[in-house]
């Protein structure tokens, strides 16, 4: 577990737009593969010690704490690259991802598709039990 005496580089907290809770979008994808992994929440200090240790770290807004990806699960994800977008409110984490990134088992997050009648349907199987990563 990280210190909380981490802070973020200079020249990325004074480009970093977090909004009225502290918080930043961050968009988790697949560096070699382009794939969309998933999109969770970053605050300061996950974004400070995931620049310090090059794993993952999010805020976890239904906890109210930070949220090591893999932590539990074992399902970590290795930083590769980050990137800031045009208005300094959104990050893109090119990970480097082992197993499935999704809670329910699933590669990402993004395995509801909307049909041409405008129903949601699952497009991705489920590769792991999510009671096998989270013992649930």
């Amino acid at each position: 577990m990280m210190s909380e005496a981490i802070s973020l580089p200079d020249t990325l907290a004074q480009e970093v737009a977090f909004d009225d809770k502290g918080l930043i979008a961050a968009i988790a994808q697949q560096h070699d593969t382009g794939e969309v992994l998933m999109m969770a929440w970053m605050n300061r200090q996950s974004l400070a010690e995931t620049i310090a240790t090059g794993q993952v770290c999010y805020w976890s807004r239904s906890r109210q704490s930070l949220w090591r990806k893999g932590e539990s699960s074992g399902q970590v994800q290795k930083l590769v690259e980050l990137a800031l977008d045009c208005d300094g409110d959104c990050l893109l984490l090119k990970v480097d991802q082992t197993g499935v990134a999704c809670h329910t088992g699933r590669r990402n997050c993004f395995y509801r598709v909307l049909t041409d009648d405008h129903r949601l349907e699952d497009r991705l199987p489920v590769l792991k039990d999510p009671e096998d990563l989270y013992g649930k």
